[in-house]
């Protein structure tokens, strides 16, 4: 049973797991907050739909490399088909949900609220609910496969004294 007491989550927080995750929802935090801030101002030009393809696009870049190199603790050069293209894969799936439900959203505001600026709210609202109900899912994916840590040989076992 995991213990969701302040002490026992700051514990959790000081673990090598659990630093990766602190600083996973803060380069989260970053992201939502670019892409959230470019989607409502570029409905103003574009549709919702152009308008949060451009933002996750935008966001995404800081994204990898922050998760990559602050998260994680990555670094050197980044290898195309283990971490570029399945990020990048992720991102796409993340893309095509969020595109959808803003999209949805959009065409659906107009019976939530008769404000211009509300119905863009909204569009941001449905954007961020398909982002979050992937996050947890993202998080296990770059924990455990694209930037997991190397596994380490055992060391060998201590030679037992002679007596």
């Amino acid at each position: 049973m995991v213990q969701l007491s302040p002490s026992s989550l700051l514990e959790r927080a000081r673990t090598p797991g659990g630093r990766r995750l602190v600083r996973y929802s803060l380069v989260s935090a970053v992201s939502v907050v670019v892409s959230q801030i470019f989607l409502f101002l570029a409905q103003f030009a574009w549709s919702a739909r152009t308008s949060n393809i451009v933002a996750v696009c935008l966001s995404a870049i800081p994204s990898y490399q922050l998760n990559r190199v602050w998260a994680w603790g990555k670094t050197g050069r980044s290898h195309l088909m283990k971490e570029i293209v399945p990020f990048w894969g992720m991102c796409l799936l993340g893309l095509i949900l969020s595109t959808w439900s803003a999209d949805w959203a959009e065409s659906h505001a107009a019976s939530v609220t008769s404000s211009a600026v509300g119905q863009k709210l909204v569009v941001n609202i449905a954007a961020l609910a398909a982002f979050g109900v992937l996050w947890v899912a993202k998080f296990v994916i770059l924990n455990r496969l694209l930037f997991a840590p190397a596994a380490h040989p055992a060391a060998p076992p201590e030679p037992e004294p002679v007596t």
